[in-house]
């Protein structure tokens, strides 16, 4: 039974591989054109369920020693995200047509072709009787993909009156690159660190969730030699398509170790910045006439310094989005849902080395609406 496709009010909720924030975003879209952004907004997670779910970290469902614990965590995210929805639904001056939800992702290993990403859309629907997209990683790392990047068709529809060839960096947990082509080629991958590593030292060094507004960065000295250095892992010099799992680089953490937290937090960023520009200038097929930052990153002024000035040298240019121009991780994550809803591709050879355009997610009808039964 084929669907028309015509634009619907997607709600999506999303928490990052970074664990900062819930991120909320109703819009109107069809999964090709974006019509409207009604409402979007961050909420700051709980502490105790940042703690939970950053213990369960690179764990693995399968493994019986790990299995209980993830369940445990995952409950409670399903029930914060529950919670979180009753209160927005509340405030919403008419019903999603659909739900799109994109917990934290615990661990990707695509050579194992295993990834898990926290909440349970089913329960989401039973609660509240409204169609639920989720786990939209799951499709493509089972049939051969890398699993990540997988909102390039996002940039593709927000870069259509743009100048081209266009890049949007995307840094949430990792970073990752989406460049759009004159014709709307597409191209992405997974370049290096992102919010993680440094969330990560701040709340081991300083009691910090984060470097807020890139204070602690702003006020130290980068260690270029310790940059240089990690420049050479073998990730950078890798081909795409390729993706990072949260963790990747962890085993990195000791070279900050005798760093101030200033200067831990400014070599930190100068890594993520380089890696960026390094990918950009090594992987891209044409370099952009425009850039972007985007997600989480792109509110630390300090990384952003050090993105334009590592770009420089490549000669590509950095721009201020528009204040028009509504990007963030959960207006993409509703225009996937979207696109799950229709059985459009979110994901290709060229963003995740999948072999053949593919859709992912999983979608929650009840039996007597559900079209694709």
């Amino acid at each position: 039974m084929n669907t028309p496709i015509k634009p619907l009010n997607v709600l999506a909720l999303m928490i990052g591989s970074s664990v900062e924030s819930l991120k909320y975003s109703f819009i109107s879209t069809d999964g090709v054109d974006i019509y409207q952004t009604y409402k979007t907004g961050v909420l700051p997670l709980p502490t105790l369920l940042k703690t939970k779910i950053r213990l369960v970290m690179g764990k693995n469902i399968q493994d019986p020693n790990d299995k209980f614990l993830i369940k445990t965590v995952e409950s409670d995210v399903t029930a914060y995200l529950k919670n979180t929805l009753d209160e927005l639904l509340k405030d919403l001056e008419q019903k999603p047509d659909l739900i799109g939800l994109e917990g934290p992702n615990i661990a990707l290993d695509y050579k194992a072709q295993y990834t898990y990403q926290l909440g349970k859309g089913k329960q989401i629907f039973e609660a509240f009787h409204i169609p639920v997209v989720s786990h939209l990683h799951n499709a493509d790392i089972l049939n051969g993909g890398k699993g990540n990047p997988i909102s390039t068709t996002y940039y593709n529809a927000l870069a259509l009156k743009m100048e081209k060839p266009v890049l949007f960096i995307h840094i949430g947990g990792i970073s990752s690159l989406h460049g759009i082509g004159p014709l709307g080629q597409m191209i992405a991958f997974d370049c290096g660190p992102g919010n993680a590593l440094l969330n990560d030292f701040m709340e081991k060094h300083a009691k910090l969730s984060m470097d807020y507004n890139g204070k602690a960065a702003a006020n130290g000295t980068p260690d270029i030699k310790i940059v240089e250095s990690l420049m050479h892992h073998h990730f950078f010099e890798k081909k795409p398509p390729k993706s990072l799992d949260r963790n990747y680089f962890q085993d990195k953490a000791e070279h900050f170790e005798g760093l101030s937290i200033e200067d831990g937090a400014a070599t930190i960023t100068l890594l993520i910045a380089t890696a960026i520009a390094d990918a950009a200038h090594r992987f891209l097929p044409v370099l952009p006439c425009l850039s972007f930052v985007c997600g989480s990153g792109a509110e630390n002024p300090t990384l952003v310094h050090f993105i334009k000035q590592a770009l420089k040298e490549y000669h590509i240019p950095l721009s201020s989005l528009d204040e028009s121009l509504h990007i963030d991780d959960a207006s993409a994550c509703a225009f996937l849902s979207a696109r799950r809803f229709y059985q459009l591709p979110i994901t290709f050879p060229s963003t995740t080395g999948v072999a053949a355009p593919i859709t992912g997610g999983k979608i929650y009808f009840g039996e007597e609406n559900d079209p694709h039964r």
